[in-house]
């Protein structure tokens, strides 16, 4: 990702409503559907500044991956040990069968050979461990945050489920998420466009609106996994082997 990018989720991570309501919707999801055994054995990959390993920590013992050095560094202070470094899918370092639970978090769309990377994430489980994996949705969503960002692509939810069938994965709890503020950021993204508009910075917008936001996403909590969400800007799957 761009440095501008790093520099503002360091900033924003905590205070910004995507990440603040979203670590609880994967909370609530973990914790009806992981089916997680007690002090897991748990992996971040590409944990960015880890804002996200706080909230894993609740399920078990903690491990994490990030290529950037900048973020890596933050990522080890909060959780108190080095984080590692091995970009996908090389994964160099990682012992096969170590982890019950693999994290990667808006991740895979970095990855040229999205294939190749589950590949080596599956071979990091444990028998019966499982990856929760988001990603970005929707292609024609593409927009000048993908640039900076630098994604490989955004992914239909067919996409979604043949990339894990060709890695020989399974996704259980598959779906939208992000689905209830969908309509306004098509809105505004195409908007964007017209106007010739840079949609890239991702720095939180005005208090009140963020409280809205962060109020209206959170309510997602109780619905992810658990009834079929409309489209959203996200898809979610807690995959695991094929037996």
């Amino acid at each position: 990702m761009d440095r501008i990018v790093y520099e503002r989720m360091a900033a924003h991570d905590t205070t910004h409503w995507w990440y603040r309501a979203r670590r609880d919707i994967l909370a609530d999801y973990l914790i009806r559907w992981g089916g997680l055994p007690k002090d897991a054995c748990i992996l971040e990959i590409g944990c960015g500044t880890g804002h996200n390993l706080p909230m894993l920590a609740q399920f078990g013992e903690i491990d994490a991956i990030e290529i950037d050095e900048t973020a890596g560094a933050k990522a080890s202070e909060r959780l108190g040990k080095p984080v590692g470094t091995s970009p996908l899918p090389e994964l160099v370092g990682v012992e096969p069968g170590s982890y019950d639970l693999v994290a990667v978090l808006d991740v895979i769309e970095h990855v040229e050979d999205d294939v190749a990377a589950l590949k080596a994430i599956a071979a990091a489980l444990k028998p019966g461990g499982k990856i929760l994996i988001t990603v970005p949705a929707h292609q024609w969503m593409w927009s000048a945050h993908d640039v900076v960002n630098h994604h490989k692509r955004r992914y239909s939810k067919a996409g979604f489920e043949a990339l894990l069938a060709k890695a020989g994965l399974q996704g259980r709890k598959l779906g939208y998420f992000n689905s209830l503020l969908f309509p306004v950021a098509v809105a505004a993204r195409f908007a964007g466009k017209l106007m010739g508009k840079d949609d890239s910075d991702d720095s939180p917008p005005p208090k009140p609106l963020n409280t809205l936001f962060e109020g209206i996403f959170r309510l997602e909590r109780h619905m992810v996994g658990r009834v079929p969400l409309p489209p959203g800007l996200s898809l979610i799957a807690l995959a695991s082997v094929k037996a």
